[in-house]
């Protein structure tokens, strides 16, 4: 009986994510995310906050996007690709997140990336205000 569960397991796992390389690596990565987003969270005393609840919808949201993803390339017979594009994107996200919250925590962080990470902190605008900008300017040219 326990064959068969792994076979479903299996399958299941094909089905929605494919061959997707490094997804493992990912869900270790948000794993580590949710831990230090916890402490740091516990260190500013907000530890059951709306963001956070907000924080681990996103991690599942991550998931679906990524079976989105695995369903194109079946679809499309790309061979994984934008599963494998997708998957390195939020690996890189993850990462950032994971140093975001190092950084805030008071750990010592590479001098260059803590840098960067402040400039990021501080920016006034929004992705979405910065991208509305960059395609309003290149029409009033």
């Amino acid at each position: 009986m326990g064959d068969v569960n792994l076979n479903y397991l299996e399958a299941t796992h094909m089905y929605l994510f494919g061959g997707v390389k490094f997804l493992h690596f990912l869900l270790l990565l948000m794993a580590l995310d949710i831990i230090t987003g916890l402490f740091k969270a516990w260190k500013n005393g907000n530890l059951w906050s709306r963001k956070s609840l907000f924080g681990y919808a996103r991690k599942v949201l991550v998931l679906v996007v990524i079976v989105l993803a695995n369903v194109v390339d079946q679809i499309l017979g790309l061979g994984g690709a934008v599963a494998y594009a997708t998957v390195l994107f939020y690996i890189a996200n993850e990462g950032i997140s994971i140093i975001e919250n190092l950084a805030d925590m008071d750990v010592i962080v590479p001098k260059a990336l803590a840098e960067k990470l402040h400039s990021i902190d501080n920016s006034d605008k929004s992705i979405g205000k910065e991208i509305k900008e960059e395609f309003t300017s290149k029409d009033k040219e």
